[in-house]
């Protein structure tokens, strides 16, 4: 082993360990192995970036654009309303709906597809009064199973396409990926609608009209017509005791208080942090007589919080009334209670309801949070949010749409489907499969094919202009960007062959099946905890080496890769889809290996044999 070569473990070895603990984001941790690759020379500066022109990179980004215009004409969802069966069981309509999301997947970004979709999986699970995870894990995994079907399904599937160009001049072509993509999906999808009913945790919902989104943390304000003024919190918790609630923490003149003395005495303008069911608020707060602490005006933010301070506030009118006619109160079926789940490319992340002002901004109150697994007793208004919080907000429908719009957040209550321009959905659609026959047909590249369909969105208008930047996961783009320098670093110091040489030698014995499964099983392992495009980035110089060594077939190894890379089921962070429905699925981090495990188990028993028999060795 060479001094480069041994840079280059160094480097990956440091690089995934950071992906794996989460502690940076993934765009952050690339960009360091990044620079790391130039300032130890195995990267020259002036190549530094040629990732970022990569047509992987240049596909991902134009198809993210594209998903996003079938997104926001209604196409999708008016499809998905047409092709769901209106009535039927839990199986036929959980499978028709994980189907269609598996096809969506096919030729859209996953995520976008489990956004549109998550919604009426809701209301599938309400109708039916079930809990509502027996319906989204499936579908998650739907979703995610769909993207391996096409070149354009996920972006592991546009790298692994980009190192056979550079192996053979020759990338894979859009439907090369669907023999194989498209049995192991259909399998999965049966097992996955099948196995939910006894492998899904069952979280029970006491109320069929709500959602199971765990407990809420609330904050009550105690005023001075309150039952609750001159009691103790002892008795307090005593009437809460009925009704399954708990108090977990007290805010008394902006001091908190984590764990208040049962004898401490109540007193107005008191805050009590209540953790209970999402259907025991309103008996908490008839009971008691207490009212929702809502989201401060500016001038009382936290006082500690200069950023959100010196923000200024973006809107000339005031948004502490929301009201078109000051003064006047609003009607009452102007203002709505909304469930929002935080997705994980979310603008929320990291940030507070201070932060963001939203009363100021919007005119809707944050009135709890939940998130399934962890408690805090800070105060609501500055919680920094996480990827599958769960957020109840209050307001009029038309500004919590504009902020869940505006933060990237997903409407968990039953909500109308409405297409905002039927000639701007059909040519949504017609620019779309457009794209795809050019690539198809090979009469253009996919890069340019579907940067072609970018440029239709633009002239039509189908997109504003200021919103087709915006449809860019850039996190993602950066990743790509980044991790392919350090992917080339890999072959050229021979790093790659070295792996593979000690992956034949100690494991595969030097059978070509026996190393197949191992380059599928690896990689799938991998991707359930750190993202799936580093994953394939890190892997297909690996798979190369062991072809190569071995004689056989690369586009098998590459396809293995494809595979793996697009089957995260262990975990909720192994993929943005299972994350997504961590919050609204009351799902735990140790609920998903129950059905992910039988299913990767099930992915590697029906991939190799189609791979051997589509891609023989």
């Amino acid at each position: 082993m060479n001094l480069d070569q041994l840079l280059v473990f160094a480097i990956l070895g440091i690089t995934v360990a950071l992906f794996l603990s989460g502690r940076l984001r993934h765009d952050v941790v690339a960009l360091a192995a990044l620079l790391a690759c130039v300032l130890s020379g195995l990267t020259p500066s002036e190549q530094a970036f040629n990732g970022f022109a990569h047509p992987a990179v240049i596909t991902v980004a134009a198809v993210l654009i594209l998903s996003q215009g079938l997104q926001t004409t209604g196409a999708v969802e008016a499809m998905a309303q047409r092709v769901l069966p209106k009535n039927g069981g839990v199986l036929l309509g959980c499978a028709a709906l994980t189907l269609l999301g598996a096809l969506l997947s096919a030729f859209m970004n996953n995520v976008g597809a489990m956004a549109l979709l998550m919604p009426i999986a809701m209301q599938l699970a309400q109708r039916q009064g079930i809990p509502p995870g027996k319906v989204l894990m499936p579908l998650a995994f739907g979703t995610i199973l769909g993207g391996m079907t096409t070149l354009i399904g996920t972006p592991p599937n546009l790298i692994v396409a980009g190192f056979r160009a550079e192996q053979t001049g020759t990338g894979f072509a859009m439907f090369d990926f669907t023999p194989v993509g498209v049995v192991v999906a259909l399998v999965g999808v049966l097992f996955a609608v099948i196995g939910a009913r006894w492998l899904v945790p069952h979280r029970p919902q006491s109320d069929a009209a709500s959602f199971d989104t765990g407990t809420y943390l609330t904050e009550v304000h105690i005023s001075a017509d309150s039952k609750a003024v001159g009691k103790t919190l002892g008795e307090v918790e005593q009437w809460l005791d009925e009704i399954d609630a708990q108090i977990v923490g007290m805010v008394r003149n902006d001091f908190r208080v984590t764990a208040p003395y049962s004898s401490r005495t109540l007193r107005v303008d008191d805050i009590l942090v209540i953790e209970a069911e999402p259907e025991g608020l309103g008996t908490v707060l008839t009971r008691l007589g207490l009212k929702l602490e809502e989201a401060v005006p500016p001038e009382a933010e936290d006082p500690d919080n200069n950023a959100a301070q010196a923000r200024p506030n973006p809107e000339p009118e005031s948004a502490d009334d929301p009201a078109p006619e000051s003064g006047k109160p609003k009607r009452h079926e102007e203002i709505a209670l909304q469930e929002l789940v935080v997705q994980p490319s979310s603008l929320l992340l990291g940030r507070s309801a201070s932060d963001v002002q939203i009363r100021t901004r919007f005119g809707i109150n944050l009135l709890a949070i939940s998130r399934q697994g962890h408690r805090s007793i800070r105060r609501l208004r500055w919680t920094e949010l996480a990827a599958g919080d769960v957020l109840l907000m209050q307001g009029p429908t038309d500004a919590i749409s504009g902020f869940a719009s505006e933060y990237g957040c997903i409407p968990l209550a039953q909500r109308s489907i409405l297409i905002p321009n039927r000639r701007k959905a059909l040519t949504a659609i017609g620019i779309m499969l457009g794209a795809i026959a050019l690539a198809a047909f090979g009469l253009l590249p996919a890069a340019l094919a579907f940067t072609a369909g970018v440029l239709g969105y633009m002239l039509t208008g189908v997109l504003p202009l200021r919103r087709v930047y915006d449809a860019i996961d850039w996190p993602i783009i950066v990743l790509l960007g980044a991790l392919l320098p350090l992917a080339a670093a890999m072959a050229h110091t021979g790093a790659a062959d070295l792996l593979a040489k000690t992956l034949l030698e100690h494991l595969a014995q030097g059978s070509p099946v026996i190393a197949l499964a191992l380059v599928l099983v690896v990689t799938m392992t991998l991707s359930d905890f750190m993202n799936n495009a580093a994953t394939a980035a890190v892997m297909c110089p690996i798979a190369l080496s062991v072809a190569s060594q071995l004689g056989v077939n690369p586009d098998s190894f590459l396809m293995a890769v494809a595979i793996g890379a697009s089957c995260a089921f262990l975990t909720p962070i192994g993929h943005q889809n299972n994350t997504l429905i961590l919050g609204p699925g009351g799902f735990r981090f140790s609920d998903y290996w129950r059905l992910g495990l039988p299913m990767e188990i099930i992915v590697v028993m029906v991939s190799i044999p189609m791979l051997l028999w589509i891609w023989p060795l």
